[in-house]
């Protein structure tokens, strides 16, 4: 053990200092004088020229911060986008919606930036095909399909021409929308001969819709069936209409159609006979007769001549006027050879004829009016025209007229005097 020398003049003097022994020497720091609290652990002041040996206390987070990340928000417009796009039912508003979502995502730093992409070319192909449809005329399509399984009652999804059958193989009460297109070759219950629309936007009623079917379809039958001897005498005419459920969804389509009036018993074969089957000659016949059939059909309602001698003084004018026509639209035709002799020797019937009922549209009494009315309306036998029809290929057995009907079972000439 050494003894330390003794200060010089240059050292202070101050407490015994103990040797160094080689082991770590920690500071020392003041004790806090009587009465006082020492300073926090941490807080004590290092000796001069000294880091504290520790750090501080525990620091918190800092401004602007939290202990836990929160997420930014999703893009609300994104989220519709993508609805939007997914159920093809706005594709234009889906595809503007996902555009603007995608320019406040970048601003906003929120998310959906993939619901936005996907809506936005969902929207995007949706559109595109709405348009190819419009261009198509595919709509039209769909909504006639949509009209026609509004209702049950609603009149016959098929078109002119078509031979359907029925679930219960009847024509009568309401038709079902699902009828099945045959053959027309096949036995089948029903023909369609004509279509119309009906107009007008609330529904008119079903007396009044009915009697607009009755009156336009017995018209329109001509135009399928130009020779009505060609119609089986069981054939009548039926029609099919809108009801008041299926006018709602825009079902405004009148069916005209052919079936057979036995129970039980269907078409075989189609009727039609018209431009589309007929010959130029046959078609120039007809023609012409149908003129006549026209005026024919205009007889008054009143059933006797007493009740109303103006209204068949008036109806053998139009009469008059229909035979000098129809002479003249005869002899305008270039017939053949074998078809020449009788068609002239019909047109000299027809001039007599013209002579009778010229002058029944003069008569001043009821007396008068149905003698020369009789003389006419002989002169106008159908049995008259059969050697010119044989000539001309068309049906020669005369209609039968129990009814008044024009032979086809429709009541399409109420005089029965079709030639």
């Amino acid at each position: 053990m050494s003894i330390p020398p003794p200060p010089g003049p240059h050292q202070p003097q101050g407490p015994y200092q103990p040797p160094q022994s080689g082991l770590p020497q920690y500071p020392q720091y003041p004790q806090a004088p009587y009465g006082q609290q020492p300073p926090p652990y941490g807080q004590q002041p290092p000796p001069y020229g000294q880091q504290p040996p520790y750090p501080g206390p525990y620091q918190g987070w800092g401004q602007g911060y939290s202990p836990y990340a929160v997420p930014a928000p999703v893009n609300g417009l994104a989220i519709a986008s993508l609805v939007l796009g997914l159920l093809c039912c706005l594709p234009g508003v889906g595809l503007v919606l996902g555009l603007v979502a995608l320019g406040q995502i970048r601003r906003r730093g929120e998310r959906g930036r993939a619901m936005a992409v996907t809506g936005s070319v969902f929207s995007g192909l949706g559109l595109a095909l709405w348009v190819l449809v419009l261009a198509t005329g595919g709509a039209a399509d769909f909504w006639e399909g949509v009209k026609e399984g509004a209702s049950d009652s609603s009149s016959l999804s098929l078109s002119t021409g078509d031979c359907f059958d029925t679930p219960d193989g009847t024509l009568t009460g309401d038709l079902v929308s699902d009828v099945t297109a045959v053959d027309c070759a096949k036995a089948h219950d029903g023909e369609v001969f004509a279509t119309y629309r009906l107009k007008g936007s609330s529904y008119p009623g079903d007396d009044k819709v009915g009697d607009s079917a009755s009156d336009r379809c017995y018209g329109l039958e001509d135009g399928y069936a130009m020779d009505g001897w060609a119609i089986p005498g069981d054939v009548d005419v039926y029609y099919f209409t809108p009801s008041e459920d299926s006018w709602e969804f825009g079902d405004r389509e009148v069916a005209c159609v052919f079936g057979n009036t036995t129970e039980g018993r269907t078409l075989s074969g189609s009727l039609r006979n018209d431009e589309s089957v007929l010959d130029a000659d046959q078609v120039a016949y007809l023609g012409a007769a149908h003129v006549l059939t026209a005026a024919l059909d205009t007889v008054p309602d009143a059933e006797y001549v007493e009740d109303d001698l103006p209204g068949y003084r008036a109806w053998a004018e139009r009469v008059t006027t229909a035979l000098s026509q129809q002479s003249v639209m005869l002899r305008a035709h270039t017939w053949p050879q074998d078809a020449k002799g009788p068609v002239d020797d019909l047109v000299a019937d027809l001039g007599k004829a013209r002579a009778e009922w010229a002058k029944a549209a003069k008569s001043t009494d009821v007396d008068t009016y149905y003698g020369h009315y009789d003389k006419g309306s002989a002169l106008l036998d159908p049995k008259r025209t059969v050697t010119a029809r044989k000539a001309l290929g068309l049906a020669t057995t005369p209609p039968s007229y129990d009814d008044g009907g024009d032979g086809s079972g429709s009541g399409g000439s109420g005089s029965g005097m079709e030639v």
